[in-house]
């Protein structure tokens, strides 16, 4: 029986892998903000007859005390981890500062994987194929680090910007992981599932909120039909201590997007906001 760990796991795709893992006969637990919805989780997982196996924990993910809550629970809690699947992103149209000071996007969707990854290393290296797999944009849309302002302080925010700076951030941030773990065990796989109907077009407001739901509606894979080719992936991952897909589609890991130079940088940048939030 292998262990799971997903942030955003009661929602879309982090809720679909659970409980495909759940009903195989595997443990996961699901870590997300919302106690309606992981109660939910922990309904459908007694509905398949997995209520044993199911946890959810709830966390803030969007601060520093949220994730490292998290790691700490689980390094108290459990004796491995084979995989750590990071779901956990939220749009914002307008721009939000969490209570450490981080643009909300770029703490949920890059700085909790950073968190995650590194304090929960020496866990997962205690599985025999441990894997951590990241929903992602790697190959997506074009996007870039705002260097001198990544908060949006400047006022230059805008959802899409905020969004494509995280996804670039999460794609450097995984090849400097590699990179400073090359004796690891770990296989870090980028997945970018591309258009899936989630609930991640609630927080547009209307008309663009419509016109995505239409979208959905004509071109968007169910969750139900995106989740297994990523449980395939995580079974049997490449050799390779990172590699990135779209779709299902190997993708390069190298260019700007995975520059050792530019994921140093990134570092610094990250270590430094850390430090802030810590007081």
């Amino acid at each position: 029986m292998r262990t799971y760990l997903i942030t955003g796991g009661t929602d879309g795709m982090g809720r679909g892998l659970g409980l495909l893992f759940l009903a195989r006969g595997d443990r996961v637990i699901a870590v997300a903000s919302g106690e309606a919805k992981g109660k939910a989780f922990l309904e459908a997982a007694e509905r398949i007859g997995a209520g044993d196996r199911a946890q959810f924990w709830r966390a803030d993910l969007s601060t520093v005390a949220g994730m490292k809550s998290v790691a700490s629970r689980a390094v108290e809690r459990l004796d491995r981890l084979d995989g750590l699947v990071f779901a956990a992103q939220r749009f914002r149209p307008e721009r939000e500062v969490t209570e450490d000071g981080v643009e909300y996007t770029f703490a949920v969707t890059y700085l909790n994987r950073h968190v995650l990854a590194h304090d929960l290393a020496g866990l997962l290296e205690r599985a025999e194929a441990p894997v951590i797999f990241s929903l992602s944009g790697s190959g997506g849309l074009p996007g870039k680090i705002f260097w001198d302002d990544p908060t949006f302080a400047r006022g230059r925010y805008t959802g899409m910007r905020a969004a494509m700076q995280a996804s670039r951030s999460v794609d450097l941030d995984a090849a400097d992981f590699a990179r400073r773990h090359p004796d690891s065990k770990i296989r870090y796989v980028l997945y970018n599932p591309m258009f899936v109907k989630t609930a991640m077009a609630d927080p547009l407001k209307q008309p663009m909120k419509g016109v995505t739901k239409v979208m959905e509606v004509l071109f968007a894979q169910r969750v139900e039909q995106a989740v297994p080719p990523m449980a395939r992936l995580m079974d049997d991952p490449p050799r390779e201590a990172l590699s990135a897909f779209r779709r299902g589609k190997p993708l390069p890991v190298d260019g700007e997007d995975f520059d050792p130079e530019r994921a140093d940088r990134l570092r610094a940048l990250t270590e430094r906001l850390l430090a802030e939030a810590r007081g």
